[in-house]
């Protein structure tokens, strides 16, 4: 629980109302979408303003209290999750559109928007955001930059950082800055914006971002291409972009996966497949054409045993909404669902994914996978029971299988997710110890006294997926 005296001097900066220490709000603000990692915070405190972000940072460094910033909780790598417990920020009262500005195609935001509410707003104006995070609906921009989200659109498009221009930062000692703005080119001292983007909290605060918008596409057109082989469909990936086509979405399902998803969607999905690519292609109109007959061309030199365009909006918007819900799909399946991500190189894709399957042979568990194919970035999710420890360690032993493999093809153990507690163990794996330090030097410039979502990010000895402090 939180000092009396720093309990009062927060109340005297937000407000009695926005100051929640009951038990019953804590327990809320305990956990994230990520299974099995739970731990009380402290407090959980709601800003109105910049400026009392300022003056809530300042009175936590000088108390040596955590803050963990926080959005809706979507991010599946315990990263909001209070592992040391703590003040949880929480942007509910920060949440305007600010700006959109039609002249240099720019919106600008506080960090509790809703992502989709912003999305819809600048479509209202012609306008186009492209990242769309599956969990859209529900996720905020400060969440979306504090993990660097991506999205079924970032083969085409890229990812949450390729949209901000500039945002506004307050730093744990109440200092506040602003990097970049409406520039198409700024090259001013170091890029601040793009080392606070996807820094999962643990540098400082943004609370305020200007977003790059772009036209509205003309149109697009939505395919499915059905195949009895899973190497088939993975190759089919690696030969589309070969031959310099680049579709706004190529998604990839296995036939767990889709076997879940049509029993959850019910929108006829063929359940009777090896795998499916889920392709759309945007642009403009004769552009869209031309690319998506040399991509049925090149699903059929790849034997995919049909190729169907969606014939109406309705149903283009069915696939992707159908693609969008194998997660939830998946989670009703057992108790614990564990989805992660891993990323190659595109033509590694097929590699990745047969050796999935072997690893979950090997460990005798069932993984499903499904993910955005297009960029390499796969999302092997495994059905579970925390309860059943035996299961459990298995389970982890092939995710740590599943992440060496990744890196040993020259990938990631992350595309999207982000670090957090969950992935800390294995960062090393990926940056090398040298790496690890340098990222420790960063966070002591900014965090001295480490008070910034700590725990997060830097490797440990162990994972755990355990519940902790409550």
């Amino acid at each position: 629980m939180l000092d009396s005296n720093v309990k009062e001097l927060l109340i005297g900066i937000v407000g009695e109302g926005n100051v929640n220490d009951s038990s019953e709000s804590r327990l809320a603000y305990s956990y994230d979408a990520t299974p099995n990692f739970q731990s009380l915070p402290d407090a959980v405190v709601m800003p109105n303003s910049t400026e009392e972000v300022r003056k809530i940072l300042k009175v936590c460094n000088d108390c040596q209290i955590p803050v963990v910033p926080r959005g809706s909780g979507t991010n599946l790598c315990a990263g909001t999750c209070p592992t040391e417990g703590g003040v949880v920020l929480v942007f509910n009262k920060m949440n305007r559109i600010l700006e959109i500005d039609e002249e240099n195609l720019t919106v600008t935001v506080q960090p509790g928007t809703i992502t989709q509410e912003m999305i819809k707003a600048v479509e209202e104006k012609g306008l186009f955001y492209p990242p769309d995070p599956s969990s859209m609906k529900i996720s905020t921009i400060g969440g979306n930059l504090n993990e660097n989200s991506g999205g079924l659109r970032g083969l085409k498009y890229g990812v949450t950082r390729d949209y901000v221009l500039g945002i506004q930062v307050v730093l744990p000692n109440g200092n506040v800055f602003r990097t970049g703005g409406k520039l198409a080119k700024d090259v001013a001292g170091y890029d601040l914006t793009r080392l606070f983007v996807g820094s999962e909290g643990t540098l400082g605060v943004i609370t305020e971002a200007t977003l790059k918008l772009v036209p509205m596409p003309e149109t697009k057109k939505t395919m499915l291409a059905i195949y009895d082989d899973i190497d088939a469909a993975a190759k089919t990936v690696s030969k589309i972009i070969a031959n310099k086509v680049i579709p706004a979405t190529l998604e990839f399902l296995d036939h767990p996966t889709l076997e879940v998803v049509e029993d959850f969607a019910k929108i006829g999905l063929p359940t009777y497949a090896e795998a499916v690519l889920l392709i759309e292609q945007d642009g403009a109109l004769e552009v869209v054409e031309r690319d998506m007959e040399k991509i049925m061309r090149i699903c059929e030199e790849e034997h995919a045993i049909s190729v169907d365009v969606a014939k109406s909006d309705e149903e283009a918007a069915a696939l992707c909404t159908a693609r969008r819900s194998a997660l939830s799909a998946l989670a009703r399946m057992k108790p614990t669902t564990i989805l992660e991500d891993a990323t190659v190189p595109r033509s590694k894709v097929a590699q990745m994914v047969k050796a999935v399957n072997e690893i979950a042979g090997k460990y005798d568990v069932k993984i499903c996978t499904f993910g955005h194919a297009g960029d390499g970035n796969l999302h092997p999710t495994c059905m579970t029971d925390v309860r059943d420890k035996d299961e459990l360690k298995r389970v982890e032993k092939a995710f740590e299988e599943i992440f060496a493999k990744a890196i040993e093809l020259g990938g990631t153990i992350t595309g999207e997710h982000g670090v957090g507690e969950m992935k800390s163990p294995y960062l090393e794996w990926k940056l090398g110890r040298e790496g690890i330090e340098a990222m420790r030097g960063l966070k002591a410039a900014f965090d001295p006294n480490g008070i910034m979502n700590p725990g997060k990010m830097f490797a440990k000895d162990s994972r755990k997926r355990v519940v902790v402090g409550v």
